[in-house]
């Protein structure tokens, strides 16, 4: 169990000094949700019409409703970008050296998830204390009770990642492939618009909207936000998790996985 440990510290190590070279990604990971929240909020605003009640007991706007959908964006896109890393080692080398270690693959793979859903935890918690600095508040137990769904939710769209990665072996292939699944996962989702409101427009999309595991992972956020738990969000985020989980780790064995049936 010592040299369990010792990989995951040393494998996180190196995640976070990765991150800490590049703040351009950070940065980036914070601007991308912030013009939504200070630039297209108030034109979303205008056009539904947003008074949403229940489930929260309280009255709130619409920069209040998206800040959790933001949240989920930072984790999505954040978990493509740690995938995208595990395609780059892979090029480079360093993956195959990282996974003839003499521990379990999985637990490795395990790491770099928990490393990257870390990280991304992180850029959340900073996107939530700027938008509270621009007069958008929540409650303040919300803060510590949203810690478990963001850690969640992180890891389901971190293992998401992991999936698509072992699919794609090139680099320039995954750029491509990360546009095409970050940006129908976040528009198809109740992110920036409740159910209720997209079966007013189209019963089809409010369907695929209602099956789209990101939609759960941001309810599992937004009723965190105000301690409160979704159950069947909680469930359907831990099913998803456990789909993506192991198809990323059968998708990186090569007795049995993708990678040897391309090689």
């Amino acid at each position: 169990m010592t040299h369990w440990l010792i990989a995951l510290r040393a494998i996180a190590g190196r995640e976070f000094l990765r991150f800490l070279h590049q703040r351009e990604r950070f940065l980036s990971a914070l601007v991308r949700p912030l013009v939504w929240l200070l630039v297209f909020a108030a034109g979303f605003r205008a056009a539904l019409g947003l008074s949403i009640t229940p489930p929260y007991q309280t009255y709130i706007t619409y920069e209040t409703y998206i800040v959790p959908g933001l949240c989920g964006m930072i984790l999505l896109f954040n978990g493509m970008q740690s995938s995208l890393s595990l395609v780059y080692d892979r090029e480079m080398g360093s993956m195959r050296l990282l996974l003839t270690a003499p521990l379990p693959r999985w637990w490795l793979l395990f790491c770099k998830l928990l490393a990257g859903t870390l990280i991304s935890v992180l850029q959340a918690y900073a996107f939530l204390g700027i938008s509270a600095a621009f007069g958008i508040w929540l409650p303040w137990t919300g803060y510590v009770t949203v810690f478990p769904a963001l850690l969640l939710a992180g890891m389901m769209l971190g293992a998401l990642g992991l999936a698509l990665s072992s699919l794609v072996r090139q680099l320039e292939n995954f750029a491509g492939v990360m546009n095409f699944v970050i940006f129908p996962t976040f528009f198809l989702s109740s992110a920036l618009y409740p159910l209720w409101k997209m079966a007013e427009s189209s019963r089809l999309l409010h369907d695929i909207c209602a099956a789209n595991p990101f939609s759960h992972a941001v309810e599992l956020i937004r009723f965190a936000l105000y301690g409160q738990v979704n159950l069947p969000a909680l469930g359907w985020t831990v099913l998803a998790l456990a789909v993506f989980w192991g198809l990323g780790v059968w998708g990186y064995d090569p007795r049995r996985g993708m990678i040897q049936r391309k090689g």
